[in-house]
């Protein structure tokens, strides 16, 4: 994989783009709309902003970890799930159901400032190395988070879902 070098600039513009854009997605929804089921399949628009706080709490705590000069943390979900995504996106609704919508929505806004701090600490060559984190699967961190791959997961995976499902609710 070809990687270019991104400065610490690129990457903090980057965060804020995504931030940005998750503020206006915020917004667009509405809190009255948050706790509506149907947001994705069965889930609620809160379920899904847990899932994916879930998701991102492992990618940050490894990211705050190579930052600290600590080895990488463990899961923050039971080992015995393993590598069961179903298992752990049920283990992840079943420990957010009950949270108040206040509680998710401001840990999904947390994720972009605690990023944008772990760019500030972790030294440029780890966050230009493909090779430095095994499970960013040969890509370096830094082009990860300006191409907005970093934030794959919600653009691939469910954005076009709440897009449809905020459309059909207009």
């Amino acid at each position: 994989m070809t990687t270019t070098n991104r400065s610490k600039g690129e990457m903090l513009t980057a965060v804020e783009r995504e931030r940005a854009a998750w503020e206006a997605l915020l917004a667009e929804v509405g809190e009255r709309r948050m706790t509506e089921p149907g947001a994705w399949g069965d889930w609620t628009f809160k379920d899904l902003v847990a899932h994916l706080n879930g998701w991102n709490a492992q990618t940050l705590a490894r990211l705050e970890a190579a930052a600290g000069g600590r080895p990488e943390p463990a899961d923050p979900w039971p080992a015995d799930l393993g590598d069961d995504d179903d298992a752990i996106n049920a283990w992840i609704y079943e420990q957010n159901r009950d949270r108040l919508l206040g509680d998710v929505i401001e840990a999904s806004r947390e994720r972009f400032a605690r990023l944008a701090e772990i760019v500030q600490m972790l030294p440029d060559e780890a966050l230009a190395d493909p090779n430095r984190f095994a499970w960013m699967e040969g890509q370096a961190v830094g082009t990860a988070i300006v191409d907005g791959e970093l934030f794959g997961h919600w653009h691939d995976e469910h954005e076009s879902d709440i897009r449809r499902w905020l459309a059909a609710g207009k």
